[in-house]
């Protein structure tokens, strides 16, 4: 009976090993495909959440995003609003955002790009303060905490 479970771990090993080598030059395109299924996509806490607003001016462009909150069971009781500046972005960044688009401004942001510094102004008392501000590929963007 030894014997059979040593011969039958070997097989499987070779076996494995065979599929592997053969299955290795695929599995970029296996990849790709399995990513482009519908059921499959990027958690919000990565992207920065869905696109709720866009704030066009003539050389730069805001977008604005949903609130975030999700966690792995269920929604958690601290999130993010996330802000993305695009194109040609000036030194010193000034915006005040309604997240909620109830019509009141809930916060004003000042960015110094030049000097990396964000000033938050909470209006709303459901503002923390700002998680992350950093530049990107794209421009610039900041990350502001929020309790539900």
């Amino acid at each position: 009976m030894k014997k059979a479970k040593i011969i039958a771990g070997i097989s499987w090993v070779f076996f494995c090993l065979i599929l592997i080598i053969i299955l290795f030059p695929g599995l970029n395109s296996f990849s790709l495909s399995v990513s482009k299924l519908p059921f499959m996509k990027l958690n919000p806490r990565y992207t920065g959440g869905e696109i709720a607003d866009k704030i066009i001016s003539k050389n730069c462009t805001l977008v604005i995003r949903k609130p975030v909150f999700n966690g792995f069971l269920k929604e958690r009781n601290s999130g993010f609003e996330q802000l993305d500046w695009h194109g040609t972005i000036p030194e010193i960044i000034k915006a005040s955002i309604d997240y909620d688009h109830d019509g009141i401004k809930d916060f004003c942001v000042l960015i110094d790009r030049k000097n990396s510094k964000t000033v938050l102004d909470p209006i709303d008392r459901k503002i923390k303060g700002v998680l992350i501000s950093t530049p990107t590929s794209y421009g610039w963007a900041v990350r502001i905490g929020l309790i539900k």
